[in-house]
């Protein structure tokens, strides 16, 4: 399946709002304490202005179908980023589209001199928390810093060499 990955533009924010919150409601989590209630999630567009920040987005025929973002993260660590909002619509998980949106991700991280990248999830998303340890992310035993996420229940760090 031929699909490309740019950074999000205005025209966008409707539709990457809409995808995160088809997921989100698939697994319970369309409600506050999760990315649901996150007050940039219809503009993700101006969000991801901050230095440091970049978020994506997939098109498959010139349609979103997903994105993921990273932005820096204050926490007891310096200089690491979070991962952000990375969702994809059912119909196009598992071909591989996920791996080259993460891969594009580190490598801006590690562009910007983040040491690390930490993400927090819920673990009724199995598959996305297997695709993250596949990655090389490490589960840590409690969060980092303040997501403001405070319903997910897990926490990982991907620290780069």
């Amino acid at each position: 399946m031929a699909f490309e990955i740019r950074e999000i533009q205005p025209d966008d924010n409707q539709r990457i709002a809409e995808i995160i919150r088809h997921v989100l409601t698939e697994y319970g989590a369309n409600r506050p304490g999760f990315v649901w209630a996150d007050p940039e999630l219809d503009q993700l567009s101006t969000a991801y202005q901050v230095a440091g920040s970049v978020y994506y987005v997939v098109t498959i025929n010139d349609e979103v179908v997903g994105g993921a973002g990273i932005a820096p993260f204050p926490c007891e660590y310096p200089y690491i980023c979070e991962l952000q909002k990375m969702y994809l619509l059912p119909a196009v998980r598992g071909q591989g589209i996920g791996k080259t949106l993460m891969e594009k991700l580190l490598s801006n991280a590690k562009t910007n001199l983040y040491q690390g990248c930490y993400l927090e999830t819920l673990g009724a998303m199995k598959t996305a928390v297997a695709f993250y340890q596949k990655v090389g992310f490490q589960k840590l035993p409690k969060p980092l810093g303040d997501s403001g996420h405070r319903s997910c229940n897990q926490f990982y760090l991907l620290r780069f060499d």
